[in-house]
């Protein structure tokens, strides 16, 4: 004879189903808040089912106030009522904790680790002010009063580097020489909105740790410092030399080749970043002048939503590997040092896990230079066939797979770096438009914006005909 749940059982279950729903609730409310919010944001993120409709007229679904009270506590028959029924309650406890194991695996995913031993950097509380010379000389020589104290102020020489078009970079030393310079970088206007500073931040230790990157001296309130790299930026004549890209090909190599921690699986915050943008760019501006030119030069917001949903089916299956990148290689961005016959990369803003096939094609969009950009100095066919063979050559060989290089890797690496390429120009087309809006910085970026998004067009046709080898 079948029996049913004795009623201690069921009241028992009862009980546990909300109960289970509450603790996942609290258990979500305990993660960081920034872990939280991004995960929200995250295109992997399962969704969270709604609670089933309340039934009209059930009294323990009113309000707390409008709820019939009993007449005293405890009494027979007035048990407390559950605010969701048990299938209910089950649902939402199962999804909640559906998504708090996935919210922390997409955020170890996404997570830099600073390997341990990595020495701590200095957090200043000093805020350098950049309009008034006098001012930003004020704030530089109190940062060196903490970094180098032993610098005689009068002797300080202050040079401004005006080749980023994103912060003001001051280098600080005395003498003639510039044997000991300190390069202080002080964030640009709202530059919040783009870079995420703490994940600049790690990404830099971990650079360091690996031997890709200068000395990180400190941080402060609107900018860090850092050691000066004796060298020369490159400029796009440089990039397509044999001896230098084949330098800068192994530098990038060896950086791509740095192991997530513990073998954690890393992925791509590419088009997360991206939608951010495009949900920050600007629907006009007030300079009538600018404006025009915005409108009638700008994709609508609804091709360049088209774009991004075509871009992420399509290059999200092309099978890039996830690894740390650079994502920011333009040329002055990348140091020459002949007499040591190296290259260095500097800028870290934007460092992070990412498609290494788009590390690559982002480099090769760089090739054309950013004030005054000339697409014809894109690498031929031919430049690309060098470049990637000696990238992979020492990818393996960073990664213990030995040297050789096939053909038909090379072939399938030279389609996914020009068909990432389009995300590349997508991407700093988005960024340019933010831009442009935000920046105090005397630069063309509505401008730098139609250039880009008109190379992606452009090209579009050209690489996505290119099919993967048999």
């Amino acid at each position: 004879m079948l029996r049913g749940p004795r009623r201690s059982e069921g009241r028992r279950r009862k009980e546990f189903f909300p109960r289970a729903a509450s603790a996942s609730l609290q258990l979500l409310s305990r993660l960081p808040a920034g872990l939280v919010v991004a995960f929200s944001h995250s295109p992997t993120a399962p969704p969270i089912p709604d609670p089933p409709a309340p039934a009209p007229r059930t009294p323990h679904l009113l309000r707390r106030s409008e709820r019939p009270q009993p007449s005293r506590e405890g009494a027979p028959g007035t048990e407390a009522p559950s605010s969701l029924s048990a299938p209910a309650a089950l649902v939402v406890a199962v999804a909640v904790v559906v998504v708090v194991v996935s919210a922390v695996a997409w955020a170890m995913a996404n997570y830099i680790h600073v390997p341990p031993g990595s020495p701590e950097v200095p957090k200043l509380d000093v805020t350098v002010q950049d309009q008034e010379e006098q001012r930003c000389r004020e704030g530089a020589l109190s940062l060196l009063q903490h970094l180098r104290p032993h610098w005689d102020p009068q002797e300080v020489t202050l040079q401004v580097f005006t080749d980023g078009i994103t912060n003001k970079l001051i280098g600080c030393y005395v003498g003639n020489a510039m044997e000991d310079v300190v390069l202080v970088r002080i964030y640009g206007n709202k530059t919040e909105l783009l870079v995420d500073r703490d994940e600049e931040v790690k990404s830099f230790r971990v650079l360091q740790a690996h031997g890709c990157a200068p000395q990180l001296y400190c941080t402060f309130n609107n900018g860090l410092c850092y050691e000066f790299i004796q060298g020369e930026a490159l400029d796009p004549k440089h990039v397509c030399n044999p001896a230098i890209f084949r330098l800068i090909a192994r530098q990038l190599a060896k950086i791509h080749a740095i192991h997530a921690h513990n073998g954690w699986i890393p992925k791509s915050n590419l088009w997360l970043k991206m939608r951010k943008y495009f949900s920050l760019i600007p629907t006009g501006f007030a300079d009538e002048d600018l404006n025009k030119r915005f409108l009638s030069d700008i994709p609508s917001s609804q091709i360049l939503q088209e774009e991004m949903n075509w871009m992420k089916r399509i290059l999200s299956n092309l099978g890039s590997p996830v690894v740390l990148c650079h994502n920011d290689l333009l040329c002055k961005n990348i140091i020459y040092n002949e007499k040591q016959g190296d290259v260095q990369f500097i800028d870290y803003e934007y460092s992070g896990y990412n498609y290494l096939a788009y590390d690559i094609g982002n480099h090769f969009n760089e090739f054309a230079g950013v004030s005054d950009v000339d697409y014809s100095l894109y690498p031929s066919r031919e430049l690309q066939n060098q470049w990637l063979r000696s990238y992979l050559e020492a990818y393996k060989e960073y990664k213990g797979f030995g040297t050789e290089v096939t053909e038909k890797e090379v072939e399938i690496l030279f389609i996914q770096v020009n068909q990432f390429a389009l995300a590349s120009h997508f991407f700093w087309g988005l960024w340019a438009l933010i831009q442009a809006k935000y920046s105090t910085i005397e630069f063309d970026f509505l401008g730098y914006a139609i250039v880009r998004f008109n190379q992606y067009f452009k090209m579009k046709p050209e690489v996505t005909a290119l099919k993967m080898p048999e």
